[in-house]
């Protein structure tokens, strides 16, 4: 397993946590698209937010079950939480290559 370091773009957010990524999802619901969203999904329990938790709010959408979770000062959404899982958006993790993980599509918008 490769411990991995993330964060929002401002960096009031930090988060790590170990994993073996080899795939995502991107999604094309209008949430995951319009923001560009490439999805891991890690145990909830296996992710220690380090730094600006009181700084996360949530959005929730549809059937209100996911929790939209982004940076209040800079916007960006480096993960999701849903019971306990969260989906990492791979695309706010440091020296992270894309290139190495198979992207799925998932259609979400069917949901």
């Amino acid at each position: 397993m490769k411990t991995y370091t993330g964060s929002c773009h401002c960096e009031a957010v930090t988060f790590t946590f170990s994993a073996d990524i080899t795939e995502a999802i991107e999604c094309n619901c209008s949430h995951c698209a319009m923001k560009g969203l490439v999805l891991t999904f890690i145990p909830q329990s296996n992710v220690t937010i380090a730094s600006g938790e009181d700084k996360l709010t949530t959005y929730l959408f549809n059937k209100r079950h996911i929790n939209h979770t982004f940076c209040a000062v800079c916007g960006v959404q480096p993960f999701g939480i849903a019971d306990d899982t969260m989906a990492i958006n791979l695309r706010c993790l440091k020296d992270f290559d894309m290139t190495a993980v198979t992207i799925n599509q998932f259609d979400g918008k069917s949901l």
